[in-house]
């Protein structure tokens, strides 16, 4: 089934091969430079296919987002101190 993202994988494969062609011999430090420029381009493609890029999406997105976040601080368990543990009885949990 063709997606969209293949095209990109075609050109991500041929720009790579044609940079360490154009690279080979160069200072590391130019290829170095090179490489992490194409890698920020990657994670930005990536940022943009994970997230929706449609302003009505968008909005939809962080309004569930943290309606979610809302709903697990309102539901979350309070989590015990060890001295409350000790003072309710139940001990540390070692040798007993």
């Amino acid at each position: 089934m063709p997606t969209a993202s293949r095209p990109f994988i075609a050109s991500a494969g041929t720009g790579i091969v044609a940079a360490t062609v154009a690279l080979i011999g160069a200072p590391w430090w130019l290829t170095l430079a090179a490489f992490s420029c194409f890698a920020l381009a990657l994670v930005v493609m990536g940022v943009q296919s994970v997230f929706p890029q449609e302003s009505e999406h968008r909005l939809a997105w962080w309004r569930d987002r943290r309606r979610h976040q809302q709903l697990r601080r309102q539901t979350a368990v309070p989590r015990q101190s060890r001295t409350d543990r000790q003072r309710a009885g139940g001990g540390t949990g070692q040798g007993e």
